[in-house]
């Protein structure tokens, strides 16, 4: 009976001292950062092995998937982004009908999101959650949990919210530089309003700038465009500071899965699923998810001041290839030629000039926009960074401290430079991907850009202009991307607008004013 008796006292020392050491542990990481949390969660936690090698994703599954949420939104008319890309990136993944088309009614979309901390952070995409006036959060043990919005960034179309629960599953962040080309991931998240889905594929490529934020981020507001035909002066806004680097993945990714996890066979977070390429509006085969190491510095941001604070170097660049570098006229065929230095910068401060080469960052070779731009998106004003540049052919480093944004003399990148037509992608009211080799094919044609989608009161629906149709010419110009539709648009000499292209009926022209 006594044995019996120090058995229950030496349990009940031994439950009480357990306790009282996670309460003592629950109070120190109170005020603990994202990725201080899960170093704690995941201290004694062993990484988990794939019970048959790389190719079983039986255990990553069922690890992240408690994890994984379903985000539904209630937004009103001008609670959607109004601008359309060829990427879709949110009539792809956003649910519903025509990305940008505005209704007087409410309307509902949805989306996917990451559970980082037991108590309720949740990492998704900016455009899940923009403008929406309500955000239910949808738990694996379908709970409904209304959310509020910590902080969001378009220029990286990320965006952090908070559920009031506690001891939440949570998804392991991983490390992305070590993610590679040809590894195994996992897309987990609410792909066509269904539940939980995972599906598998191998990273395709890395550092993937594919400009949907830019267009976006840089297209007139209807209200700049009204000054615009009111005034006749070109609205300004500040030179594109969009980062995109993303991850390429051939793991099918649907409608719903924004926000979703990008994963690797041990279950860690390597990516936040954000867009896909598509001329039907589902899966053809190019996901792209936000890189996690780029996703953890804005997530802390959020976390500590509901912003970013974000560095800049303070120059504007060209990638380098062999025709950019005939037309300069220089050796160099890789780096990024520095075409401005931006008067307060730090790389004015660092010394950096005009016709400059940015070779490396931080030792590591630098051949296009995202190599840089990731890296200088995880630091912050105030920070260092180390730039090789060659300059009239020799090698050279120069130390930079960032600036932030308020500080740099940032020139204003003018929209609706041209007063020609007074036409914009905005007020055609599509959206265009480049014309596949079949398709241009199997119209007889030797340029083009398919209509992928049409927003509704705009000219393109006015001319019942629909999705899918061939665009070929825009004033006499053939056009292949959504950058040539753009760039023709002010072209006209006569002042109005020339749509050329070949349909079901064959070939049609339309002019306008």
């Amino acid at each position: 009976m006594k044995r019996i008796a120090l058995i229950v006292f030496a349990a009940f020392v031994g439950g009480a001292a357990a306790i009282g050491g996670y309460k003592m542990l629950e109070n120190k990481t109170s005020n603990l950062t994202l990725a201080e949390k899960q170093n704690v969660l995941f201290a004694s936690n062993p990484t988990a092995i794939a019970s048959t090698g790389a190719v079983d994703f039986v255990q990553a599954a069922a690890a992240v998937s408690p994890a994984v949420v379903h985000i539904k939104t209630t937004f009103t008319s001008g609670g959607s982004s109004e601008s359309g890309s060829p990427m879709d990136m949110m009539e792809e993944f956003f649910g519903g009908g025509s990305r940008g088309r505005r209704s007087r009614a409410p309307r509902a979309a949805s989306g996917s999101g990451v559970i980082l901390t037991p108590d309720g952070y949740i990492v998704t995409n900016n455009h899940v959650v923009e403008n929406a006036e309500k955000i239910q959060v949808i738990l694996s043990d379908r709970r409904k949990v209304e959310a509020k919005v910590i902080g969001r960034d378009a220029n990286t179309d990320l965006a952090l919210i908070k559920v009031d629960a506690t001891d939440l599953p949570v998804v392991k962040m991983g490390n992305s530089d070590n993610v590679q080309v040809g590894e195994w991931v996992l897309a987990v998240g609410f792909p066509l309003d269904l539940q939980t889905t995972v599906t598998a594929g191998i990273v395709s490529a890395k550092s993937r700038q594919i400009g949907i934020l830019g267009r976006e981020r840089q297209q007139p507001t209807e209200e700049e465009y009204e000054e615009y035909q009111r005034t006749g002066k070109a609205p300004v806004r500040a030179a594109n500071s969009a980062i995109e680097s993303y991850i390429q993945t051939d793991a099918a990714i649907n409608p719903g899965n924004s926000g979703g996890a990008l994963v690797n066979a041990n279950g860690e977070l390597v990516g936040i699923n954000s867009a896909i390429a598509s001329q039907t509006g589902t899966n053809e085969g190019y996901g792209f998810a936000i890189p996690v190491n780029l996703a953890k510095k804005i997530l802390e941001d959020f976390k500590k001041y509901g912003s970013v604070k974000r560095g800049y170097v303070g120059v504007t660049f060209q990638e380098l290839n062999a025709d950019v570098a005939e037309d300069l006229k220089i050796d160099d065929i890789s780096g990024l030629y520095v075409s401005e230095v931006m008067p307060n910068g730090g790389g004015a401060a660092a010394g950096i000039r005009k016709g400059d080469i940015i070779k490396k960052v931080e030792g590591k070779e630098v051949f296009n926009s995202p190599d840089l731009q990731e890296k200088i998106g995880r630091m912050s004003p105030g920070d260092k960074v180390l730039l090789t540049i060659a300059r009239e052919g020799k090698l050279q480093n120069v130390n930079v401290t960032l600036k932030g944004d308020a500080s740099i003399g940032v020139k204003p990148k003018t929209i609706l430079a041209s007063r020609t037509t007074g036409t914009t992608l905005d007020k055609l009211g599509a959206t265009f991907a480049p014309a596949s080799a079949a398709t241009k094919a199997k119209y007889g044609a030797k340029s083009g850009v398919v209509v992928t989608a049409v927003e509704e009161g705009k000219l393109f629906d006015s001319f019942d202009i629909s999705r899918g149709l061939l665009v070929t010419a825009v004033n006499g110009k053939p056009v292949n991307s959504a950058k040539d539709v753009e760039a023709a648009l002010p072209t006209s000499r006569n002042g109005k607008t020339t749509i050329s292209g070949i349909g079901p009926n064959g070939n049609y022209t339309f002019s306008f004013n």
